[in-house]
């Protein structure tokens, strides 16, 4: 028989705040439950029955579809269902996602103003889920009592956080709810926990904009830029945050509760993360993915859950056309996807488009930056079709077949990471843009060599990533609601951003 907290019926409500209030006292509920419960199975105690607790809910009820005009008008891509009906999607961690509830209980009363129904589901909660950052408890579990674990706790449920929402192909079952968020809970909740394991980093640290890159180089430049910053009192950034949760605040602010907890790790994590943070989340989180699409379908993957506003890629490529030079910039416009990680979740024939506000900042960075302008600026920066391959030997191949199909599709730089980011960014409706640097020339004989290698990258990385938080600032200043593109919409698009 389930051992379960005391039942909190579904209530509704008009105000997105007394919405947002519920879901925090249904969640604190759940996960306070599933915590003693964890505190004395640890003990050795035995418990009345299975333990188990449940996501709060948000549900809404339309009998109409909201007036596409006036939101054509407001420019938004999100904030709205688009079609009558009943829709709803479990919750999690409104400590860390509060505010993002809040705006879109906000949108949907301005939308459709209808009420907001909020209430506990039925899907349960994992155990591993319910820990708190810093808790190990289940550390010191003896091997008799984690065989137990399985049958005293619900475990992750493969089947309950699939991404069939975001790839277009989720079905409602007869009289099942249509989905209002990309992704369940519990998909959330796996998200975070994988965050932590290949970054370093916990979550709550990551900010809005994110840039990827697949060199340390671009890191070692990112570490002594945040500390720069932070040695400046009125730098607009307010905290640097490195793997192991090592927090440097800024100078003049004092600690907060939490960061003497962190602590530089024996060995950096697969993928690490690096936060350069501003208030509201409104910084720039930088990540090293290494080398290769898996890597870059991975991170991306779970980054998606935070819903950022955007991501980009920074990092080296070949560059195709013998008129590059070394140390040109590549602005993708389009993606030959030969990545080969996404084939089941995005067909081939699904096109990944350039998103103009991304394309405009970039190109504007660029420009900034370099102080280059008109013809000066076209010859460093060339823009075309990024191709991105899984085999990093693809010169080996016989027969030239590579060489043929990237001729074929008019590229003009080959990487291993940038199309596999940007479909992913399409797939996740997170706005996404490519900015690249030629360091090698292989189909013309100009290939790296250590000494001519490190010269280029002490010459370029700077200026490149610089290129990039300035594309960042430009971004910023525009405003979310601008950078939220409509072409990223399905024809069934959840409301939730």
């Amino acid at each position: 028989m389930p051992y379960l907290p005391p039942f909190i019926a579904p209530s509704r409500h008009s105000d997105p705040r007394t919405a947002l209030t519920e879901v925090r006292a249904i969640y604190s509920q759940q996960i306070e439950h599933l915590r003693g419960a964890m505190q004395r199975f640890v003990a050795g105690e035995a418990l009345p029955g299975h333990v188990r607790a449940c996501y709060p809910f948000v549900r809404i009820h339309t009998d109409t579809v909201a007036r596409q005009i006036e939101l054509e008008n407001s420019g938004l891509s999100y904030g709205f269902v688009a079609n009558a009906g009943r829709f709803e999607t479990t919750l999690t961690r409104p400590d860390l996602y509060g505010n993002y509830y809040l705006e879109q209980f906000r949108l949907l009363r301005q939308n459709h103003g209808v009420e907001l129904e909020v209430g506990t589901s039925t899907q349960p909660i994992p155990v591993h889920f319910s820990f708190a950052e810093n808790d190990h408890i289940e550390g010191t579990l003896s091997p008799e009592r984690r065989v137990l674990l399985r049958d005293t706790f619900d475990l992750p449920d493969l089947g309950a956080m699939d991404d069939g929402i975001a790839n277009g192909t989720w079905e409602a079952r007869p009289g099942e709810a249509q989905p209002l968020a990309l992704f369940t809970a519990a998909r959330v909740d796996y998200s975070l926990h994988r965050l932590r394991h290949y970054t370093g980093t916990a979550p709550d640290w990551f900010q809005n904009f994110v840039l990827f890159t697949n060199y340390q180089f671009y890191i070692d430049e990112f570490v002594r830029l945040g500390h720069e910053e932070m040695a400046n009192p009125n730098s607009d950034y307010i905290a640097f945050v490195e793997p192991g949760n090592v927090v440097t605040r800024r100078t003049g602010l004092p600690a907060e509760a939490g960061d003497s907890l962190g602590a530089v790790p024996p060995r950096l994590p697969q993928m690490p993360a690096y936060h350069l943070m501003r208030a509201n989340h409104g910084g720039i989180t930088m990540v090293n993915i290494g080398v290769g699409p898996a890597n870059a379908k991975t991170i991306t993957d779970h980054i998606a859950v935070l819903r950022p506003h955007a991501w980009m890629m920074l990092g080296h490529c070949a560059g195709l056309r013998n008129s590059q030079q070394l140390g040109d910039y590549v602005l993708a416009h389009a993606y030959v996807r030969e990545d080969h990680v996404l084939d089941e979740e995005l067909p081939l024939w699904v096109p990944i488009p350039a998103l103009a506000e991304i394309q405009l900042a970039l190109e504007k960075a660029v420009a900034d930056v370099t102080q280059c302008k008109g013809a000066d600026l076209k010859r460093i920066m060339r823009t075309g079709t990024v191709a991105s391959t899984d085999n990093r030997n693809w010169e080996l191949l016989p027969g030239n077949q590579p060489q043929r199909r990237f001729s074929q599709s008019r590229a003009v730089a080959l990487d291993m990471e940038s199309a596999t980011i940007a479909a992913n960014g399409f797939r996740f409706r997170v706005p996404y843009g490519t900015l690249l640097c030629v360091s090698d020339k292989p189909l013309h004989g100009e290939i790296k060599l250590p000494g001519m290698a490190n010269q280029f990258y002490r010459e370029r990385v700077d200026q490149h990533l610089r290129i990039g938080m300035r594309a960042i600032e430009i971004l910023r200043s525009e405003g979310s609601q601008r950078l939220h593109s409509r072409k990223l919409r399905s024809f069934d698009e959840v409301a939730f951003q």
